[in-house]
């Protein structure tokens, strides 16, 4: 079929093009939402099933792990199934799967349907970011990153407060089963206005015409390193790291490290490869990788520090930690759709990644700065800043990423893409969470170095709070151990407070150090007539 006949007989998309961006954007919500919605409800579904909570932990790594071995094949599998039939295939799954996750009866059960989740909510970020590039002309590049991102970025934001709220007013199992109705629409939505673009028909039509070549080796080295990855992430700081006296991390290392450098030599060198890394030749693109990577880490390691640190030291409960870290969803959909427009104008999108990097910084910096004696209101202002920055920065990054991104190589780059995303969240959640640990060590120590006996301060503290105890007790040993302890609890609170804000500056350092990656990009403006690589 020539191309003019393909043309006719398929239109790229039916209806209004934001039309068809309002749609495939729904899946896409759904699936990073479950990533972060099941949070909060752990401690429910373990005592829900009769499991341990750290046993529960698996019902968050293997969602993970399923969905990081997906997400690089999802171009070599669309280019076989065809995108649409691809899209609605893993709608189709995740919605099912969604339902038994809601209905299982055992942990195992649980586990095995997350499984099943995560390897068709793989597809979905990959397949809808596809959808909108070929969906809006390059002009209009960057508002259709920015319908994307409204979904990739408030998910996670949204996602713990949601999960909260449908816990303690529902059941655990309403965290699946919501998936089900709005499954459902997507679905028949998407069947209903989806087409595949020219290109990937032809490009189709070109491999039935090939021998099928699966590529089962780079497979299976890529469920090696995944798999090794999440599971050493999700577990690491449980399991001591490299201290663990079991050689469970250190195996994992292993693993991850010599099956990493395997797949990678053996992709480069295979015909068809299951996972290509060829898109990293680009400058463009293997730098907005870094950048985004690094971003999601800071994000999800300072939205998984926050509530813990407003739960544990300043009494909030899961639904007002929510509502403290809420406004800042709100400043996300403010800001994206002015950055929609910005890139419109032909903005160069280098200037805005150098922008939300920088308002990255300022907040996560801000926020090292907090004290025990502040206010809602001031957590309110550094994380409406922290994603707000994610926010400016998300849609030009991913515009800046494609641009000179060629056609042929756009599936295997989405892919690539959407897998480091979710990376970085995952590294950053674990990172924040061995960060404070050993932080709060560290502080504990040097912290006990200054409380004993010569102390002014604390000889004071030690008698005004034993004389208090005394009167309460009417026992002199008593009332001096419970003074002590008062001062050790005071201790305490104050060395985990310092780790929760070192663990900030952190990220803040983190995400400044991105700045010096954005002079290397090259100029990345999407305007009508502009000569694209991936034209």
């Amino acid at each position: 079929m020539t191309a003019a006949a393909l043309s006719a007989a398929r239109p790229r998309a039916a209806g209004n093009p934001w039309v068809v961006a309002a749609i495939v954007v729904v899946p896409t919500f759904m699936e990073v939402l479950d990533t972060t919605i099941a949070v909060v409800a752990l401690r429910y579904i373990a005592g829900g099933l009769s499991a341990t909570v750290d046993d529960g932990e698996w019902v968050l790594t293997s969602y993970l792990a399923a969905n990081a071995v997906i997400l690089p094949i999802t171009g070599w599998l669309s280019a076989h199934l065809g995108r649409r039939n691809y899209f609605l295939l893993s709608i189709a799954i995740f919605t099912l799967s969604s339902a038994l996750c809601g209905l299982a009866g055992s942990l195992g059960q649980l586990i095995l349907f997350r499984v099943i989740q995560g390897l068709a909510g793989g597809g979905l970020q990959p397949s809808s970011q596809g959808v909108l590039l070929d969906t809006f002309p390059p002009e209009k590049q960057g508002a259709a990153m920015t319908v994307f991102g409204l979904a990739a970025l408030i998910a996670p934001v949204v996602g713990p407060t949601l999960g909260g709220w449908i816990t303690d007013e529902y059941s655990w199992r309403w965290v699946f089963l919501i998936n089900v109705p709005v499954g459902l629409l997507a679905l028949a939505a998407c069947y209903a206005k989806l087409r595949d673009p020219d290109y990937l028909i032809a490009e189709r039509l070109e491999l039935k015409k090939r021998p099928f070549q699966f590529d089962s080796i780079g497979l299976s080295l890529l469920v090696i390193v995944m798999v090794s990855w999440e599971v050493m992430l999700s577990k690491g700081q449980e399991w001591d790291w490299l201290g663990d006296p079991f050689w469970r991390v250190q195996t994992l290392a292993i693993c991850f490290t010599l099956g990493l450098v395997a797949l990678i030599i053996w992709e480069l060198r295979h015909r068809t490869p299951v996972v290509n890394f060829r898109p990293l030749r680009e400058r463009n693109f293997a730098a907005c990788c870094i950048i985004i990577f690094c971003a999601y880490a800071a994000l999800y390691g300072a939205s998984t520090s926050l509530p813990a640190l407003l739960q544990l030291l300043f009494g909030y409960d899961a639904l007002d930690a929510g509502v403290v870290m809420s406004p800042a969803g709100a400043a996300a959909l403010l800001a994206m759709p002015i950055i929609g427009l910005t890139l419109g104008r032909g903005t160069d999108a280098r200037w805005l990644i150098a922008l939300g990097l920088l308002g990255m910084t300022i907040g996560n910096y801000w926020m090292s700065q907090m004290n025990l004696f502040i206010s809602p209101g001031e957590v309110v202002w550094p994380r409406l800043v922290l994603v707000a920055g994610l926010a400016i920065c998300f849609a030009p990054a991913n515009m800046a990423a494609y641009l000179y991104t060629p056609k042929e190589l756009r599936g295997a780059a989405v892919g690539l893409l959407s897998l480091l995303r979710n990376e970085g969240g995952s590294v950053g959640t674990s990172m924040a969470q061995t960060f404070n640990e050993r932080r709060d060590q560290f502080h504990t120590l040097r912290l006990g170095e200054y409380l004993d006996p010569f102390n002014a301060a604390a000889h004071s503290f030690v008698g005004r709070a034993g004389a208090f105890f005394l009167q309460q007790t009417g026992d002199p040993m008593a009332s001096r151990q419970l003074a002590l302890q008062e001062l050790a609890n005071l201790r305490q609170q104050q060395a985990s407070s310092l780790a929760y804000f070192d663990s900030f500056w952190l990220f803040a350092a983190l995400t400044f150090v991105l700045l010096f990656l954005v002079p290397f990009m090259k100029r990345s403006v999407a305007e009508k007539g502009a000569r694209l690589a991936s034209e």
